[in-house]
């Protein structure tokens, strides 16, 4: 097998996974709704963000946030194809551990991505203004970030050999993520202390991003964006690529 056939076996087997798994498609999507019509709408009716209606103003945020949460999970999968030894059966194959780790890398950020895309079909309703432009910008980011999530919960996961110890790591890591990104709140103003926190987080990159080119609102300009997270998806793969080369 050569390593091209081997990286396109891997990511189609992620793919076939992810669309024979209907429930885990509609509950990826369930959150992030739940989010943009309640507490959107809720906290909507009282704030008011220069003119710009709340429940559009997080969704860019809200789009982050699904990539965030399905992407960092993906590593669960790892941990699973360990207790069943199919992941033994993938280290034994005649593939680099790149191979490997770029195969599964890329199935985890496409069923990412679909679930992103799922998303910008809502903000038809919502009144996101979608241009060919602003669509392509955005898929970067999301992309980019979804590339570096994925990256993140494959390294978690190639070092874990409990589902209930990744999950317990995952949750001290994607929910400061989310809240500190400026997905729910502008950044601009924020109390230094607050501030700090959010300038280390490299999903408010993402969120700023997408933000600055579907309502061209961004605190920061758009390719400061780019390359800052561009950065942070680098280091993500080469750890990545690392871990996955000193597996057993």
């Amino acid at each position: 097998m050569g390593e091209l056939e081997g990286l396109y076996a891997l990511w189609y087997r992620e793919l076939k996974v992810f669309t024979r798994e209907k429930s885990r498609i509609v509950s990826s999507l369930f959150t992030p709704l739940l989010w943009i019509v309640v507490f959107g709408g809720g906290l909507g009716s009282a704030v008011s963000l220069g003119g710009i209606n709340y429940q559009v103003f997080i969704f860019p945020g809200i789009l982050a946030m699904t990539i965030l949460f399905s992407s960092v999970f993906f590593g669960l999968y790892i941990v699973w194809d360990k207790k069943i030894d199919f992941f033994k059966e993938v280290l034994v194959a005649p593939l680099s551990r790149t191979t490997i780790f770029a195969g599964k890398m890329l199935g985890g950020t496409i069923d990412s991505l679909i679930q992103a895309c799922a998303m910008l079909v809502f903000g038809v309703v919502l009144g996101v203004n979608y241009t060919v432009l602003n669509l392509v910008f955005s898929f970067m980011f999301m992309f980019i970030l979804a590339s570096a999530m994925v990256s993140l919960g494959l390294i978690i996961g190639s070092n874990m050999g409990s589902v209930e110890g990744f999950q317990l790591i995952i949750s001290f890591l994607v929910f400061p993520m989310f809240f500190f990104s400026g997905a729910l709140f502008p950044i601009k103003d924020l109390p230094p202390y607050l501030l700090a926190f959010t300038v280390v987080d490299p999903v408010t990159y993402a969120v700023d991003g997408i933000r600055g080119a579907l309502l061209g609102t961004s605190t920061m300009p758009i390719t400061v964006n780019l390359f800052l997270l561009l950065g942070f998806a680098a280091v993500m793969i080469g750890i990545g690529t690392w871990s996955f080369a000193r597996l057993k």
